[in-house]
């Protein structure tokens, strides 16, 4: 199963592996300590400072996958806490990513979903049932596009998109990568110099 690859594999070597692509902006970090997420992605775009769309994402998605969230630029906002995450472990969703605030952080540990988001924040969000928005369409965070079904891997140092019809050929990269990486690390603990393995004189 992708998903069980990938949750092995960091978010760092996954991106090295697809090319040096799809990692989200640095500021979306794990919103607790030790959330790691890995599942498809279910594009959600909400209009910024109002939630109501991604309250009807939790039940418009599927098990297994991870929402990820665009709020339009609108980050100073906590669309995000205690009654979502309970609501998306409901429905047996995967995580969260948001490039929008998150909030209740204890609670969010204690309930464990992997929630990353570009900040904590209280401020609260409205819920406009004529708001602009969208579920499964493609969205746009950073420079990266995501649409329903990519693959999406979350760890401590953030989080990266892999495009679906490349996710075989990037699991496969990345798995060797690691492989590659293990067998350096042991020279160089033998002794052996990081520029002599590279060949950077």
């Amino acid at each position: 199963m992708r998903e069980t690859t990938a949750d092995a594999l960091s978010s760092a070597t996954l991106h090295e592996a697809a090319g040096r692509v799809g990692a989200l902006p640095s500021a979306i970090r794990p919103a607790f300590a030790g959330a790691r997420v890995a599942g498809r992605a279910f594009p959600v775009a909400s209009p910024p400072g109002d939630n109501l769309w991604i309250h009807r994402a939790v039940y418009a998605a599927e098990p297994g996958d991870v929402l990820v969230v665009d709020v339009g630029g609108g980050t100073e906002f906590g669309y995000w806490g205690e009654i979502l995450s309970t609501a998306a472990l409901a429905r047996g969703l995967a995580g969260l990513v948001i490039n929008g605030g998150a909030r209740d952080q204890e609670a969010l540990a204690g309930l464990g979903l992997p929630v990353f988001s570009a900040g904590l924040c209280i401020r609260g969000t409205g819920k406009d049932v004529d708001g602009t928005g969208s579920l499964a369409a493609p969205v746009r965070i950073g420079e990266v596009f995501i649409d329903r079904g990519d693959l999406v891997v979350g760890d401590a140092d953030g989080v990266v998109v892999i495009p679906r019809a490349d996710t075989d050929a990037v699991l496969k990269g990345a798995v060797e990568r690691d492989a590659k990486e293990a067998e350096l690390m042991r020279r160089i603990r033998a002794g052996e110099r990081t520029l002599d393995l590279y060949g950077w004189h």
